[in-house]
Order: C-alpha cells, then sequence, then structure tokens
C-alpha cells in the first residue's frame, strides 16, 4: 500500500514525480513580494515547492524558511535544503505550530520580509488516491493533511461513521455551503441502518449523486462541477480545522514580520477569503460576535503559551491593491485548478 510507504525516504523519488505540479498565481506572487536579496522569506503552504522555487530562483542570495503540515511536503522541503545549501530551512507542523517551532529554531519576531499563502489542498494531495482527498480518484476517506504524522486524528471517514445527523448536516452547510445538507446528511445516517459503509471517494461521490438524482451541477461561473464537490470540500475543511487554523495564523505570522513586510494570500473559495478580507480590513475575528459560524463551528485552542500567546495579537494592514487579483485566461486555460484562485497582499504598517 502506497498509504504505509508514503513518507519513507526510499519512496521519495516516485512520488515526488507524481506530484509535480503548476504553482498558481506565480508571476503575481513575485511582483507583490518582490523579493530582495539578503532577505527573507516565509512560505506557509510549501506543498510541492512551487513558489518557493519561484522566490529563490528569483533573487541568487533570499533566504526561505519553507512551511507545511504535510509529511510529504516536508520531505520535498528537505531536498530543497540540499539543492540551495545555505539558503532553505525546513519545518513541519500546522500553521498554529508555527510560533513554537520558529521559537525552538531561533528565529525572532519582526525578522521576514515576507510571507506568502497558497491555502486549501495541494495538487501533490489531490493527485495521491490514497490521499482521500479527491472525487475523481478513488480511495480511502482520509483527507488527513498531516497524513499518518497524527495517526489517532480522525479522519474523513470516521466524520461520516460516527458523527450524527445534526452535526453533519452543519458541517456541510457551513463548510461546504451545500444548499443540500439536510438531505445528503440524512442519506449517509440511513446507510449505516444499511449496512452499507462509506469508506471510500467513489462510495461517498455515488451516494450523493444518488441522492441529489444527478452526477453534475453548475457552479455560481456556469461550469459543470460533480455534485459532491461541496461535501467533499466541507469534510476535508473540518478534518483539517482549516479555517480557525488560517485565522489564528495571520495573527501570527504579523510579529514575525518586519514593519514593511508583506503578506500574500491565495485562495480559493470563499470562507478563505472572507477570513483573509476580514483581517486586511482591520475586522476583528476574534470577537465572539463578529465571528462566522464557520470559525465557531470547529475550533481548537491555539499551540501559543498563554504568556506568550498576547504579544502575537495587534496590528495593522495596508493594502496593496484594493479587491483580488485573479488568473488571467490564458493561465486558466494552461493550469484549470487556477481557475478560483484569489490573491490578496497588505503591508504590514505597525
Amino acid at each position: 500500500m502506497l498509504a504505509s510507504n508514503l513518507f519513507k525516504l526510499n519512496s521519495r523519488l516516485p512520488v515526488l514525480k507524481k506530484c509535480l505540479h503548476t504553482p498558481v498565481l506565480t508571476k503575481q506572487v513575485l511582483h507583490y513580494l518582490n523579493p530582495r536579496e539578503d532577505e527573507t522569506y516565509l512560505d506557509m503552504t510549501f506543498g510541492a515547492g512551487g513558489h518557493s522555487r519561484a522566490i529563490l530562483e528569483a533573487v541568487p542570495n533570499c533566504k526561505l524558511i519553507c512551511f507545511d503540515r504535510d509529511p510529504l511536503a516536508h520531505e520535498i522541503a528537505l531536498n530543497f535544503s540540499d539543492e540551495y545549501p545555505g539558503r532553505v530551512r525546513a519545518f513541519l507542523g500546522r500553521f498554529t505550530e508555527l510560533p513554537s517551532i520558529l521559537k525552538s529554531a531561533e528565529v525572532p519576531l519582526g525578522s521576514i520580509d515576507g510571507v506568502l499563502y497558497d491555502l486549501g489542498c495541494s495538487s501533490m494531495q489531490f493527485d495521491v488516491d490514497e490521499r482521500g482527498f479527491s472525487i475523481s480518484k478513488n480511495g480511502p476517506l482520509d483527507m488527513r493533511m498531516d497524513g499518518n504524522r497524527c495517526p489517532d486524528h480522525p479522519t474523513a471517514a470516521d466524520v461520516i461513521k460516527y458523527a450524527d445527523e445534526e452535526d453533519l448536516q452543519r458541517i456541510f452547510k457551513v463548510y461546504g455551503e451545500e444548499k443540500h445538507a439536510k438531505k445528503i446528511a440524512r442519506a449517509l445516517v440511513e446507510c449505516r441502518y444499511t449496512f452499507r459503509p462509506i469508506k471510500t471517494t467513489s462510495d461517498l461521490s455515488a451516494l450523493v449523486a444518488e441522492t441529489l438524482m444527478t452526477d453534475y451541477r453548475m457552479d455560481s461561473l456556469q461550469r459543470p462541477t460533480h455534485v459532491a464537490t461541496k461535501v467533499f470540500q466541507a469534510l476535508r475543511i473540518f478534518v483539517n480545522n482549516e479555517l480557525n487554523e488560517i485565522n489564528n495564523s495571520i495573527h501570527q505570522v504579523r510579529k514575525y514580520l518586519k514593519v514593511g513586510g508583506r503578506l500574500l494570500v491565495i485562495s480559493f473559495h470563499s470562507l478563505e477569503d472572507r477570513i483573509v478580507k476580514n483581517h486586511f480590513s482591520g475586522n476583528d475575528l476574534d470577537n465572539n460576535e463578529a465571528r462566522s459560524a464557520a470559525l465557531k463551528l470547529r475550533d481548537y485552542s491555539t499551540t501559543v503559551d498563554g504568556s506568550d500567546k498576547w504579544k502575537l495579537y495587534n496590528g495593522e494592514w495596508a493594502k496593496l491593491f484594493k479587491n483580488t487579483v485573479t488568473p488571467s485566461d490564458s493561465e486558466i486555460r494552461e493550469n484549470p485548478r487556477s481557475r478560483s484562485a484569489k490573491l490578496r497582499a497588505a503591508v504590514k504598517i505597525s
């Protein structure tokens, strides 16, 4: 099984070759990040390293901190450390583990010149069947971005098997913005009583299609998408606690940026983009009245020590442009996965 060998050193090269992909909005990222010699940058979502490589190749003497929660991505980042000696440091962890990891690595606050996020699921996670992220590839319903690093962490299959109908409905409605959330949740619970286990991506996508009596529907841009797309998105976000990770980590990285440092965030759906927009607009998402249902639904304590946590809050941003930057038609033709990408960027001003 690939799942058991995925993170072993002797299996690294075949997997890496399979996971090569084209990063989105690369030219725009380089333009707004504006990397310079002898500066230090932080790639919070290293993935397969496409954006990191572009930054390293753009400026010969800049340094890069590569961060990712996925053990396979960390393996690739370690290769970068060998390929760019003295310029790359690779760390494995979730967004909210960043402060403790950088503290252990003696990276001081206010020392980083630019930070990049490329949110959501990476191409290499979609492309490996056994990770369970893709509707088009049959594999176990895993969806853990941490892989086997956290073996006790619930998988998507665990959520489907054990969550009650009301919780499933809320997950699909809040994280997937799925209008048929109640109907799909009911169908999943009924499967338990008819001894029809939902263990694979094909099991889940087939059940949703049967429940809604169609395989495809048009999205907001009138593009055909599988009817289970939003259900898959919702489960992935819930399993990985993605929105709370994003919200908390933007607070955290702000203190690691120098005044004048730049933060760039690429998002792929409205829930992610809304969080980034609120931060850049100065809205306090930690105010209970201001927080959306998506953030309240699942919330973990951050890994920041209580005494240090409040040092990582407060600050202001100046937007580099008013709204968002999106891919050109030619980029979308060359890289269809870029079609939903939105870039926001801001400068730390205090």
